[in-house]
């Protein structure tokens, strides 16, 4: 894209009604609330001993709700035309993410190795969906934080990458041990929906879907197929017996 046409994307997308950072900010507000919920829901389970997990759990928990924090800050700084400050946070929010890999990584390997895995996920598959899942986060977010000088592109790639924050929420809201092995599909399966709310919102107002959707919906797509196609293998079980010890 040359300088020109960034340019004129960047106008056009400055001239966009109010509405349309409004629709962003309600769709970061949900993504928060579903993440609360989620969590609230699951302390509130007698069988839940959060306070009595390991370290690397609140370390978990605290990095990833930053990210959900921030997003919604980011949305908030954007509506009221802060973006001087939006940008300044856009910075910590790209080094942000590195550290969410790291952690997401480290805390699922330590699931593996402390017996800590959900019941309704055998091992292997709890590992893929895990780590696919953060590195898909991290993809869809650091290609937002890329192409930050296009906004249309931008806030389509870093609402899509949220969306993939909401899993463990989202399995902490669906009957994940009534759903066998379709688990896993119904959390991609509720993210899409989300997806489908923006794809909605941007026919209604532009007349068509922008094109960072679909590679939201493939990415998120994707994904799932890595989890179906990978959780069974031999080498993907073999690792994961290793890290069970």
């Amino acid at each position: 894209m040359t300088d020109h046409s960034i340019s004129v994307a960047r106008d056009r997308e400055k001239a966009r009604p109010a509405s349309d950072r409004g629709f962003f900010l309600i769709m970061a507000i949900a993504i928060a609330l579903t993440v609360v919920i989620g969590f609230s829901v699951s302390f509130a389970r007698p069988q839940t001993a959060f306070a009595s997990a390991p370290w690397h759990v609140h370390v978990h928990a605290v990095v990833f709700s930053l990210w959900i924090a921030l997003y919604l800050v980011q949305n908030v700084l954007v509506t009221r035309g802060s973006f001087g400050l939006h940008r300044a946070l856009g910075v910590f929010g790209a080094g942000w993410v590195l550290v969410m890999v790291v952690v997401g990584i480290h805390t699922t390997v330590m699931a593996l190795a402390l017996h800590r895995v959900p019941p309704f996920f055998p091992p292997g598959v709890f590992l893929v969906l895990d780590v696919a899942g953060v590195l898909t986060f991290a993809a869809l977010t650091l290609a937002a934080v890329a192409l930050r000088r296009d906004a249309a592109w931008h806030k389509r790639l870093m609402l899509c990458g949220t969306i993939m924050v909401m899993s463990p929420a989202l399995g902490r809201l669906l009957p994940m041990p009534l759903l066998g092995p379709w688990a896993s599909w119904a959390v991609s399966g509720t993210m899409l929906l989300y997806v489908l709310v923006a794809v909605l919102y941007d026919r209604a107002t532009r007349g068509k879907a922008h094109p960072a959707y679909a590679w939201g919906t493939g990415a998120i797509i994707l994904t799932q197929l890595l989890i179906t196609g990978l959780g069974f293998a031999p080498p993907i079980l073999a690792l994961a017996a290793r890290l069970q010890g």
